[in-house]
């Protein structure tokens, strides 16, 4: 059994992602922080996330961006992001299994977990008008 240590800042950083659908940022996080009255350190913020990916209670995900996003869904799933504004949203479809065992077979690895993440164009942006 893991043991945490929720400090009242690692609930707040917590509750912030938990509630989020839009994938933040460190820096959003801070923002929406700072909206709800919370005054925590940049650190802090950044110490949290850490933490709370360290105990499994949200996953850091690493998009090719800059900056990491965080979520705090954590049943299997991939995710897919918009090439034009950067919108990340969630794809609840399973990786297939031919894939990770033809990447077993290829690579010689034993697969315990797979992320896909795919790249497109949202709705939105692909409905913008062009000027």
């Amino acid at each position: 059994m893991r043991t945490l240590n929720l400090t009242s800042q690692r609930q707040a950083v917590y509750d912030i992602v938990r509630n989020s659908h839009d994938h933040p940022t460190a820096a959003e996080v801070m923002t929406r922080l700072v909206e709800q009255g919370h005054n925590l350190a940049y650190g802090t913020v950044y110490n949290s996330l850490r933490y709370l990916s360290d105990k499994q209670m949200i996953r850091e995900l690493k998009l090719g961006e800059a900056a990491s996003r965080y979520d705090a869904r954590l049943d299997d799933h991939q995710h897919i992001i918009c090439e034009v504004c950067g919108a990340v949203d969630e794809v609840m479809s399973q990786v297939p299994r031919e894939w990770t065992d033809r990447v077993a077979k290829d690579t010689g690895y034993s697969i315990t977990h797979s992320h896909v993440v795919f790249g497109g164009v949202c709705p939105a942006c692909r409905n913008k008008p062009v000027n």
